[in-house]
């Protein structure tokens, strides 16, 4: 087994002692699950897709807003 250190965002490290102390297992077996779980999710072999458009049959409506405006309305 290979012992390493991560720099982990503070919420996410208190969220993962959350997960480990609510189903008592450590903190590191959270870590050891979540890993497996994306690995399982990214397979080898797999290519990366090109560049992804929303299908064309697919209709979002109507904006609320002018596409100009978007950047200051996430920052809001």
């Amino acid at each position: 087994m290979v012992k390493t250190q991560v720099q982990i965002p503070d919420a996410l490290f208190r969220e993962a002692k959350r997960i480990a102390a609510e189903n008592e297992m450590s903190f590191a077996e959270v870590v050891r699950r979540g890993l497996e779980e994306i690995i399982l999710h990214h397979p080898p072999g797999r290519e990366r897709a090109a560049e992804w458009q929303i299908p064309a049959a697919f209709d979002l409506g109507e904006t609320l807003a002018p596409e100009e405006d978007w950047t200051a309305l996430c920052h809001e």
